[in-house]
Formats: C-alpha cells, sequence, structure tokens
C-alpha cells in the first residue's frame, strides 16, 4: 500500500509543481519561509490540548482533587494556547495570501507577456473564454491553492506527528491500532484522481465556454438586438450551465462517498480504541487520564481526516490548473526567431514570393506556389474571388503566420532569418476593422511611435484628413473614444488607424480592404488619407473595390491559391476573357 501510495503521490507531480514555481517564491523567499514556519507550532499546538488532559482528568476526575496547581493552570494553559493559535492562524493567512497574490500577479504578468507573443493560428484555435480561463483564472486557482495546500499539508503534517506522538506517549498499543486505521482511511484518496480526471477538463472547458458567451454578448450586443436573438442567444447559454451542472453533479457521483467512506473507516478506529481501552484500562496497564487524553488527540487526528474528501477536489483543481499554467508558460510560440537573426533596415531592392505555399489546415493548401516578385517602391493590389487567399498572402510578410513551403524574402533574404520585431517595425498596416484600444484618441495615434512629438502628431492628423474631425471635439486629441473606439464612426476609426500608421513611417504599408465597410462619402475622405499614406512607400492593397486600385503599379487576380493574371488596370481591362476584366464590368454594372 505505501507503495501505491508513493506512486500516487508522484502521479500528482507535487514536486515537479512546486519546483517549477520556486523561482516565482525566491523573490518573497522571507515571507513565505515565515508563513510555512508558522504552521509549525499552529499544528503543534493541537497535541498540547490532548496532553494536558491527562494530568487533568487523573488529578480531578479520578483523584477528586481540585486543589494544587494542576487544576487551575491546565485551563489557563489550553486558553492561552489556543489564543496564541489563533493569533498564528491569522498570520499564516495573511502573509499565505499576500505570497499567494504576489506570486499570482509576477505570473500572469509572464503569461501576457508569452499571449502578446503567440501567432495568429493560436488566435483562431481558440475562444476568448478558453484565453481568459487558462491565462487568468488558472493562474489564481493555481496560485491561491499552491500557499493554501502548503498550509494545509504543514499545518495537518506537524498536528499529525505531535499528536502521533501523544497517542503513543499514552498507550502504543492503543496507537498501534489508531495509525493503521488512519492509513486504511486515507486509501481511498489514491483512486481519486484517476476518476476525475476527464471531468476536471471538461469543467474547465464549460467555465471557458461561459465566459465565451458573455464575451460574445457583450462584443455582439447590436447584432443581438438587431437580430431578437434574446432566446437563441440564452438558450445557448442555458445549455450550457446545464453543463457545467451536469459535470458537477457527475463530480459529486464519484467523489461524493469518498467522505462518508473515510467517516466510516475511521468509526472503526474509534471502536477498536474504545474496546482495547476499556481492557487496558480494567486491566491497569493505562489510566483514565491516559486513555480520555488519547481518545482526544485521536479525535483531533482523525477530524480533519474525514472532511478532507471534501476539499480534495479543490486540492485537485489547483493542482491540475498549477500544471495547465505550467504547460503555457512552457509552451513556445510557433513563430520565434531564428538563431542569430539578421536586423532588417529599409528594403532596398524588392519584396519576393518564391514557390510559396501556404494552408491553415493540414492537407487544404490555401497558397499553391505562389511566385512573385514586387519592387521597393511600387503599389501593388490583389483581387479576386473572396477565399481566394488574397489576404493570407499579405499576412504572410509580417509573419502573422509562416509559409509551409517556398520562400518570402526581402533583398534576397528570407523573412524567417530576420528578426521579427525588426521585420514588423518596417510594416505598417490598416485593416478593414481596426482595432482601437480605450483611450484617447491621442494614446491610440502614437501607438505608431510612442515617443512622437507634436509636430509629427499634427502632421498625421493632417495627412489623415482628421484636423476638421478633430476641431469639432472639445477635448481635441484627448476625446476619450469608449472601449473598441464605440464612440467613432467607420471613417473616424479608419483616419485614426491610418494617422497610427503615418506616425509609424514605415517603409511598407499593407492595406487590407481599408475602405471596404465605408459610405460613398466616408470613402473619398479616406481614399485622400490613404493616398497620403501611399506616398513614397512600398504598398499591398487588398480590395474587392476595383476603383479604388486601378492606379496600382500591379494589379494581381488571385483565385484559389493562385495567381491567375497579372498586369496593370489597363493591361487586365484590355482582356475580354480575363478575370479581372469580368469583375470590373460586373461592378461598373
Amino acid at each position: 500500500m505505501f507503495r501505491k501510495l508513493k506512486e500516487k503521490f508522484l502521479s500528482l507531480n507535487l514536486v515537479v509543481n512546486y519546483r517549477k514555481i520556486l523561482p516565482y517564491v525566491l523573490p518573497y523567499k522571507w515571507r513565505a519561509l515565515t508563513a510555512v514556519l508558522i504552521t509549525i507550532p499552529i499544528g503543534g499546538m493541537d497535541a498540547v490540548i490532548a496532553w494536558a488532559l491527562k494530568p487533568y482528568m487523573d488529578v480531578v476526575m479520578v483523584e477528586k482533587s481540585t486543589l494544587g496547581s494542576t487544576t487551575f493552570l491546565i485551563p489557563l494553559l489550553i486558553v492561552v494556547f489556543s489564543l496564541l493559535q489563533s493569533l498564528l492562524t491569522y498570520s499564516a493567512t495573511y502573509l499565505n495570501t499576500w505570497v499567494g497574490q504576489r506570486i499570482a500577479m509576477d505570473v500572469k504578468k509572464k503569461l501576457f507577456g508569452k499571449l502578446m507573443r503567440y501567432n495568429a493560428a493560436f488566435f483562431d484555435k481558440n475562444t476568448s473564454g478558453d484565453i481568459i480561463f487558462r491565462f487568468n483564472n488558472d493562474v489564481d486557482a493555481a496560485c491561491s491553492g499552491l500557499l493554501n495546500n502548503m498550509k494545509l499539508f504543514t499545518t495537518r503534517l506537524f498536528s499529525s506527528i505531535s499528536l502521533i506522538g501523544v497517542l503513543f506517549y499514552n498507550s502504543w498499543q492503543l496507537a498501534i491500532v489508531a495509525t493503521l486505521v488512519l492509513l486504511g482511511a486515507l486509501f481511498p484518496l489514491t483512486r481519486v484522481r484517476k476518476r476525475i480526471k476527464s471531468l476536471m477538463d471538461k469543467s474547465v472547458f464549460s467555465g471557458a465556454a461561459v465566459m465565451t458567451h458573455f464575451n460574445e454578448t457583450y462584443s455582439g450586443n447590436r447584432i443581438i438586438a438587431s437580430y431578437n436573438l434574446y432566446d437563441y442567444q440564452n438558450a445557448r447559454f442555458c445549455n450550457t450551465l446545464d453543463s457545467v451542472f451536469k459535470i458537477g453533479m457527475k463530480m459529486i457521483q464519484r467523489t461524493g462517498m469518498l467522505s462518508p467512506l473515510m467517516h466510516f473507516i475511521v468509526s472503526f478506529g474509534v471502536a477498536a480504541v474504545i474496546w482495547l481501552g476499556s481492557y487496558l484500562i480494567v486491566t491497569h496497564q493505562i489510566t483514565a487520564g491516559s486513555f480520555v487524553s488519547f481518545i482526544a488527540a485521536l479525535i483531533m487526528l482523525y477530524n480533519p481526516i474525514k472532511s478532507i474528501g471534501n476539499n480534495f477536489n479543490s486540492v485537485q483543481m489547483a493542482l491540475m490548473a498549477m500544471e495547465r499554467v505550467f504547460g503555457a508558460l512552457e509552451r513556445t510560440p510557433d513563430i520565434i526567431n531564428c538563431e542569430n537573426p539578421k536586423q532588417l533596415s529599409t528594403p532596398k531592392d524588392c519584396i519576393e514570393y518564391k514557390d510559396v505555399c501556404f494552408s491553415y489546415i493540414k492537407g487544404k493548401q490555401v497558397l499553391d506556389h505562389i511566385n512573385l516578385k514586387i519592387k521597393i517602391g511600387e503599389t501593388i493590389a490583389f483581387v479576386g474571388n473572396s477565399g481566394g487567399g488574397k489576404t493570407t498572402m499579405v499576412n504572410l510578410l509580417p509573419r502573422f503566420y509562416d509559409v509551409t513551403g517556398g520562400k518570402l524574402m526581402i533583398d534576397g533574404v528570407d523573412i524567417r532569418e530576420l528578426d521579427i520585431d525588426s521585420l514588423r517595425d518596417k510594416i505598417a498596416i490598416v485593416f478593414q476593422d481596426n482595432f482601437l484600444f480605450c483611450g484617447t484618441i491621442r494614446d491610440n495615434i502614437i501607438l505608431g511611435k510612442e515617443d512622437a512629438t507634436e509636430d509629427e502628431i499634427k502632421n498625421a492628423v493632417k495627412c489623415a484628413c482628421l484636423e476638421e474631425f478633430i476641431s469639432t471635439l472639445d477635448k481635441g486629441l484627448d476625446t476619450e473614444i469608449g472601449e473598441r473606439g464605440v464612440m467613432l464612426s467607420g471613417g473616424q476609426k479608419q483616419r485614426i488607424a491610418i494617422a497610427r500608421a503615418f506616425i509609424k513611417n514605415a517603409p511598407i504599408v499593407i492595406l487590407d480592404e481599408a475602405t471596404s465597410a465605408l459610405d460613398n462619402k466616408s470613402e473619398a475622405i479616406v481614399q485622400q488619407a490613404i493616398e497620403n499614406l501611399m506616398a513614397d512607400r512600398t504598398v499591398f492593397i487588398i480590395a474587392h473595390r476595383l476603383s479604388t486600385v486601378r492606379n496600382a503599379d500591379k494589379i494581381v487576380v488571385v483565385n484559389y491559391g493562385k495567381i491567375a493574371e497579372i498586369g496593370t488596370h489597363e493591361e487586365l481591362i484590355d482582356k475580354p476573357d480575363g478575370i479581372y476584366a469580368s469583375l470590373y464590368r460586373t461592378q461598373l454594372r
């Protein structure tokens, strides 16, 4: 049985996990050590109360003597030690909470830094609820559970050692019986983890799904209102809650008998001790005081054991959360720098797609042997059917994804050999739906260059055609725009994004359908801002509105992952059976 207990203990990865968390504990080692050391007297004082009953019972209850120091000192001693134990318990709880929250903060900071470095594919595969649960809730559960488990373990350890000492002090015969029953009561714990592991994984998934519903309701509140999706969304949420409930009930079914079973096993120990103790008293092998002291110590030892099943699930949750946290910490992003990466200076020659292939899902090719050369300073437009691979082609340039075949090169150097930060510093992107952060207009513009001067900001505002709009605001650039820029129109968001790109002053600009969601008036203003941004830069344009790409130096028609046509507007429009000419005529109609 000891071998099985050892195996189960090791299967919890306790030693491994605590070793991994050690670097985060070291900055607060003195507080953490103090919190652990305090638990030693907390646990040890349990034995004092049980031990004190022996002389008290022998003097007062057996000898019927109310005189002498024992009668007065032992009750006083119990009160004093209980007070001291209470104060130490408060101190340990405070220190554990302080250290646990500081560790959680440090782990969250590191996780957040890693989260920002994950590639786009990670966010494609994980919901917002999954990410919040794994990078926030799991940390809280792991770090709070870490020291709480440590406090519980050390308190129970020293309490058990001291109480077992009292047991053997009073009667070694009874102590052996009690210890054997104690090991028997602990045996069911070795079977629990395997029974609840799959349920805990499902519980985490369901918890993340609940968060996803809240996030979707927040972000999609207008869609819910405009399509009267209240019943639909509520039904989905209720189904998820029903799943959470069923998983919770299955957890109770598999673990609910743990505490009653342990209670039942412990009752055998108590019964055996009373039976054997009665015999030992009658045969004068122990005194009545020793027996009462023994029973008190036994009950104090058994009570935590009987109730341990009730919090064993939370302990398991904390341990599994810790495993998931370290799994995230140890995970390496798919897109990282190579060894000794090169710094990218301002591109001087060309950008080349050489036999480039790419697939999001293995076996489903999105780009099929693309070959394309763009001279620095050129404006190139990608057009074609939806899902044909236009956006994918430009997403490969800043390494949001890596090619699965071929090479993408800048000035003859594979971009995988370039330092990622230096590569992305040379690229500015204006998306169709630009994300604005909560804060002011100024805060969002200077994201492109945090140390931008007032003159640079004014020039960016002017070039992005924002001057007239800014002048109508009481606080100007310091106007709060709300989360995701909810206080602004689509055209205003686009121009702020263009101003951000101006501030960055990158030599390569990507315009991903930057005007497709705007009305004609807004499009005209934004188009002027875009033309200002395009001056003297290498520009990649993705567009559905072909009227916006007429002046491009080169238009590339991408269909079904292949380049179907390349040429200027005039060259492609002169091909009566060409794809571009057909698309252009359709849009004119």
